[in-house]
């Protein structure tokens, strides 16, 4: 009888061991994500909301800058090629796409 507990404790040792393993691994990524997650929120990203020169055009989504003009990217991120940081007022490269 006491062999057969010794063979049954022996073949589920591994398991055992595998499960506690594999527990704390899981314990370790969970206060990781919840770490990164704490990071994230305290250091207060800039949102794209508030800038002044984005604007929701329907078909396109948020874009930014004058979008009647032809170099505009049609990007939420990057005005245009010829000058993407900006701003559009007064670029001597704006050429209107609008028919006058």
């Amino acid at each position: 009888m006491v062999i057969a507990l010794l063979i049954l404790l022996i073949g589920l040792s591994p398991s055992i061991a595998s499960w506690l393993v594999l527990r704390r691994a899981d314990a370790r990524a969970q206060a990781r994500l919840q770490l990164a997650l704490d990071s994230l929120a305290s250091r207060g990203l800039p949102s794209l909301e508030h800038h002044p020169d984005r604007q929701y055009v329907e078909g396109l989504g948020y874009v930014m800058g004058d979008i009647s003009c032809r170099f505009n990217a049609r990007s939420p991120y990057v005005r245009c090629a010829v000058n993407p940081t900006g701003p559009c007022q007064d670029c001597r490269a704006y050429e209107s796409t609008l028919l006058e």
